[in-house]
């Protein structure tokens, strides 16, 4: 049995951002990149294994998501 580090399964605002990258035609990293980070840490944002406190607010109002 293999055990993976990683989980394919998203956050309740990864699935929002998820969403909203494939709505707009964006890439993770062009959000990573108007947002300030590494899309390594957007990647973590999405699946739930960091907060991103510091980016939430600034990637709800680049994707148009509701607060």
């Amino acid at each position: 049995m293999r055990i993976s580090l990683y989980t394919s399964e998203y956050s309740t605002i990864g699935k929002q951002i998820k969403k909203q990258l494939i709505d707009k035609n964006m890439t993770a990293k062009q959000l990573a990149d108007q947002i300030g980070t590494s899309p390594q840490y957007l990647n973590k944002i999405i699946h739930g294994e960091r907060s991103g406190e510091k980016y939430i607010d600034a990637i709800k109002q680049i994707l148009g998501i509701a607060v």
